[in-house]
């Protein structure tokens, strides 16, 4: 398939994909200011700080309240990481490749960026929970139509290792941000005020029913590990890595045990390495750093895709 069209359905998964991790993370934190209200000046900052927009933020409002804080990762066309601003060019990708996604595609990421482009942002500010969830179940809808109406081929593909790349960064993203502020003093350990925060956590990835069925009782190293190397989570990292590998791989006809491009290599030595990492070494050798060497690592990734597929190359 033309290289401008496998970028372009890539790139609209990963949008769809940003969008929705956005939603996730507003609405987590509503619901946590509403059993923790005393928090409510130190918990909407590191939220920015999650989406790698902090300083940009501070260019555009003076402090990081709940009213600031909403508005930008939501309406706010300066953000290129704002919930509007994906969906616009989530939308603009496959209006580029009408030819090749169904007609069902196309009109739900039309009617998922009319949803945002209208919404109301006092409604949202009065009742952020209906809101959030009508992105999140938006962006569910458009990823069960496109299963159910795309063929599965190197486009659909495309879609999934863009999908899958933008989970894997998200998922570290909030687990490095949040794991950095929830990491409790010895008096909070085990107390209803530390499993709500841990609870938030979870639920910002919609994972607190499968840990606890898994783990039961919530522990910081153990959410940690099943955010980061659970095999079976659909939002954990090593998930993520292991279907954006499998995508490549069918992408480049590559049998196991072969490498044919740099992204292959990038993604299976990441991917490799996630599957022998064990929870008590990343901790005792830091969080924070094994997350921030992920985070590198998955931008070479991203990098190692676009030359791989979707750049210009001279031919001799």
């Amino acid at each position: 398939m033309l290289s401008r069209a496998a970028d372009a359905i890539y790139w609209m998964n990963r949008y769809i994909e940003r969008a929705e991790n956005a939603a996730r993370f507003v609405e987590v934190n509503s619901h946590l200011m509403l059993d923790l209200p005393d928090l409510a000046d130190e918990q909407w900052e590191p939220l920015v700080t999650t989406t790698g927009d902090r300083e940009f933020f501070l260019t555009c409002f003076q402090r990081a309240d709940r009213e600031s804080v909403i508005e930008f990762l939501t309406f706010d066309d300066r953000n290129p990481n704002s919930i509007a601003s994906c969906l616009y060019k989530a939308r603009e990708n496959a209006r580029s490749i009408r030819e090749i996604i169904s007609s069902e595609m196309w009109e739900q990421v039309n009617r998922f960026h009319l949803i945002v482009k209208e919404g109301s942002r006092n409604a949202v500010l009065e009742s952020p929970h209906g809101f959030f969830t009508r992105i999140k179940v938006n962006a569910h809808l458009l990823y069960g139509i496109t299963d159910a109406t795309m063929s599965h081929n190197e486009a659909w593909q495309f879609g999934r290792l863009g999908r899958y790349l933008e989970r894997a960064d998200q998922t570290s993203r909030i687990l490095d941000v949040k794991y950095f502020i929830l990491l409790p003093t010895v008096s909070d350990v085990g107390t209803p005020f530390d499993n709500i925060q841990w609870s938030a956590l979870l639920k910002s990835a919609s994972a607190l029913e499968m840990y606890r069925k898994k783990y039961g009782q919530i522990a910081p190293d153990r959410v940690a590990e099943f955010l980061m190397l659970d095999r079976d989570f659909p939002r954990s990292i090593r998930f993520s890595l292991r279907q954006a590998e499998r995508a490549l791989r069918i992408i480049s006809g590559s049998g196991e045990g072969t490498i044919t491009n740099a992204a292959e290599r990038e993604v299976g030595r990441l991917h490799s390495e996630l599957d022998y990492a064990q929870i008590e070494e990343i901790i005792e050798s830091g969080l924070h750093e094994f997350l921030d060497v992920l985070q590198l690592r998955l931008i070479t990734v991203g990098s190692a895709v676009a030359s791989t597929f979707f750049n210009l190359h001279t031919v001799a």
